[in-house]
């Protein structure tokens, strides 16, 4: 028994670095099978039939949840209360201008344009760009996001927002806009804008989805660990009976 005494230690940390590897695993397996059924629902309402503004209005006072369900939108766009959200597409630096749109119904809603790069964010910069007169649109529904400590300020004093926070954008209208603004905004999908920009359709469907790689690496570890320990053990209870065994054959020299 004295001989396993050394590798008690060794053991129970062992076993507490195993836990915390296969618990991460499973959380990453669990995530996957979370992820693939967003994705799911995201490819179902984006491809899907479009429903009413009203519909999405109801739908988000039940639930909440409205985010890529495809809109049909009618009305004409508010050029002069345009918006400009900070965003990367296919890695270059630009903006997403958001315009509100004032539907046949009375309603006010945000529509993500599109994409225009740093030298088109002036409105003015557009030949031909703004759409006047009243419009039918398809968009897709999105909710505001949350950011992260790395996310800088909205700036709308300067018209430089980071976050798409639909209630600060709704906020920066004039009061009577303001007050007849849904609560969720909308990214259109692929459009024909004179002189090309802003550059809509730029909505990202496809998300990562790389829970399997993570837990497989995580699964890896924890036998790797596993095997590590199973090969000190094994070296040290074999020097402990060969340190046994010669102090046995030096024992019996000294008796002879």
């Amino acid at each position: 028994m004295n001989r396993f005494r050394p590798l008690l230690i060794p053991f129970l940390l062992t076993l507490v670095g195993l836990a915390v590897l296969i618990s991460l695993g499973r959380w990453q397996l669990e995530r996957r099978e979370w992820k693939l059924g967003l994705i799911e629902r995201i490819e179902a309402r984006a491809k899907g039939d479009t429903i009413s503004l009203s519909k999405a209005k109801q739908t988000w006072a039940t639930d909440r949840d409205v985010e890529y369900y495809r809109l049909a939108l009618t009305g004409r766009f508010l050029h002069e209360h345009e918006r400009h959200l900070y965003g990367l597409v296919n890695g270059e630096a630009g903006w997403r201008v958001l315009t509100p749109l004032e539907t046949q119904g009375g309603d006010v809603i945000f529509v993500d344009r599109g994409f225009v790069p740093e030298q088109y964010r002036d409105p003015a910069t557009r030949v031909q760009g703004q759409v006047e007169g009243e419009i039918s649109i398809t968009a897709l529904a999105r909710a505001s996001e949350s950011g992260s400590i790395f996310t800088p300020d909205n700036q709308p004093a300067a018209n430089r927002w980071f976050l798409r926070d639909v209630q600060a954008l709704n906020a920066s209208l004039p009061d009577d806009l303001a007050a007849r603004a849904v609560p969720f905004m909308a990214e259109a999908e692929p459009m024909t804008v004179p002189g090309g920009w802003p550059r809509a359709g730029v909505t990202r469907l496809q998300l990562p989805n790389r829970h399997l790689e993570y837990a497989i690496t995580w699964f890896g570890l924890a036998l790797t660990l596993a095997t590590v320990f199973v090969f000190y053990a094994w070296g040290r209870l074999r020097a402990s009976h060969d340190s046994g065994a010669d102090a046995n054959i030096a024992d019996r020299s000294g008796s002879v």
